[in-house]
């Protein structure tokens, strides 16, 4: 990749001209060029010659053609922070100061903001890539990604500590016509609330929740002989943790040994752990709630 600027450098402008004029180099976005061998052909929809770049050329391409004036944003943004791996056929994003010049361009979106800039508080540095805060971008990508793939960046953020319900808040504050903004409210409620994973959230709405349920705390941090145990869906009044077991879990033997373990432990500080696995949660709903009511009551009265 070569821009017009560095290319002035070292040869003629006769020189680019002859070499885009015979096919050896693409002109990707205004003043910006690829060497053609790198770039597949094109396919019968007519698609830019930067929809068909790699995702690390594209990304190159674009953060030349911003000569240090933008940040990539939304999807891409993801991509960069490793929460989600931008795939063929969708934009790239950037963010750009208001009255910066830079504009839209095939595959290409640009962000005009109002007080951006490329710098801390609103950009970060990742691997030397120039991207936007991660609670900013987890907000920007949700209405450009499908219902269903939504909520997976955000909570593996969460999990991973990168970024907290909190900052996402902030950062929905700040986007008051997101389209799909009570969803996306909906779920950092419930990461806020401690869910950490698809499961809990189900149980978080369909299970755990409702007059007759007690308030549990969900993802409670406790010491138990030097180790740093979670406890999915703790009662604390009735010391009954309840866990709930995804679908890959179930027959894994090593996982089922730590658990094992993990239950034992538990055991010495008076808590009673309780498993429910991925399917009966989602298929046999009304009768695991009778369970947790029932086990809960068992408790209260020293049964």
């Amino acid at each position: 990749m070569v821009t017009r600027a560095v290319a002035a450098q070292v040869v003629p402008e006769s020189t680019l001209r002859g070499a885009c004029h015979a096919g050896r180099l693409l002109r990707v976005l205004p003043e910006v060029y690829v060497d053609a061998q790198l770039v597949p052909p094109a396919p019968a929809d007519g698609a830019p010659v930067l929809a068909r770049l790699g995702p690390e050329l594209g990304r190159r391409a674009v953060l030349a053609y911003a000569d240090g004036r933008g940040a990539l944003s939304s999807l891409r943004a993801l991509d960069v922070w490793g929460l989600r791996s931008q795939r063929i056929g969708e934009p790239v994003h950037l963010d750009v100061p208001a009255g910066s010049g830079i504009r839209t361009r095939p595959h290409l979106v640009v962000h005009h903001r109002l007080g951006f800039t490329v710098a801390p508080p609103h950009v970060v540095y990742r691997c030397g890539i120039p991207v936007v805060r991660l609670d900013r971008a987890l907000v920007d990508a949700w209405p450009q990604l499908p219902p269903a793939d939504r909520p997976a960046p955000l909570i593996r953020a969460a999990n991973d500590r990168l970024t907290t319900p909190r900052r996402a808040f902030g950062a929905l504050a700040a986007a008051p016509r997101l389209t799909g903004r009570a969803e996306l409210r909906a779920l950092l409620v419930k990461l806020a609330a401690g869910c950490r994973s698809p499961l809990e959230i189900w149980g978080h709405d369909h299970v755990f929740t409702g007059p007759d349920m007690p308030a549990f705390q969900r993802q409670v941090r406790i010491q138990a002989r030097g180790r740093t145990v979670y406890l999915d869906v703790d009662a604390e009044r009735e010391r009954v943790d309840f866990e709930l077991d995804g679908a890959s879990t179930h027959g894994d033997r090593r996982q089922r040994e730590v658990d094992l373990r993990r239950d034992a432990l538990l055991a010495t500080l008076g808590i009673l752990v309780v498993r429910f696995a991925h399917r009966r949660l989602v298929h046999e709903t009304d009768e695991v709630r009778r369970e947790i009511l029932a086990i809960l009551a068992s408790r209260r009265g020293g049964g």
